[in-house]
């Protein structure tokens, strides 16, 4: 992907987009941000089980399907060797948002939940780790099984 090549698919010329991003980076990030707040955030469920393993359903399939999903893996992995890319990715934020929303709905019943970070990381952790290793997703099982020990370690 070049910055040409996004300028012609969007039928504009390369100035145009050069005004509203300086690099390639920012339009994946923004890009990633947009479609995050389609893809995973969704309405409450009426378990906080249930609430973590569709979250984490979505996050493995936004991570392994969703073009979006995709640019942000391209983006973790550049912002490992360019501070530029990882200062981007800082603060944007891309997930936390969503995980956020999940948290807090399920923080009621789980009063033993740490602060925002640390159960964010719990949550979202394995799976990222998972599709990054190995680019898959859990089974429903053990997205229901991880879901089940965050719930007992948090109550």
């Amino acid at each position: 992907m070049t910055m040409k090549g996004i300028a012609e698919r969007a039928g504009v010329g390369r100035q145009t987009v050069y005004r509203w991003w300086a690099t390639k980076a920012e339009i994946l990030v923004e890009a990633c941000l947009e479609d995050v707040r389609e893809e995973l955030v969704a309405a409450p469920l009426p378990t906080a089980r249930s609430e973590l393993v569709s979250y984490l359903d979505a996050l493995g399939r936004f991570l392994t399907t969703s073009p979006a999903g995709l640019a942000y893996r391209a983006l973790l992995g550049e912002a490992q060797h360019d501070p530029a890319v990882r200062d981007l990715v800082r603060e944007a934020d891309v997930v936390s948002t969503a995980t956020g929303e999940v948290l807090r709905r399920v923080r009621p019943v789980a009063p033993a939940m740490p602060p925002p970070a640390l159960a964010s990381a719990q949550l979202v952790g394995p799976v990222l780790t998972r599709v990054l290793e190995v680019d898959d997703e859990f089974s429903p099982e053990l997205l229901d099984a991880h879901a089940e020990l965050l719930l007992k370690a948090w109550s």
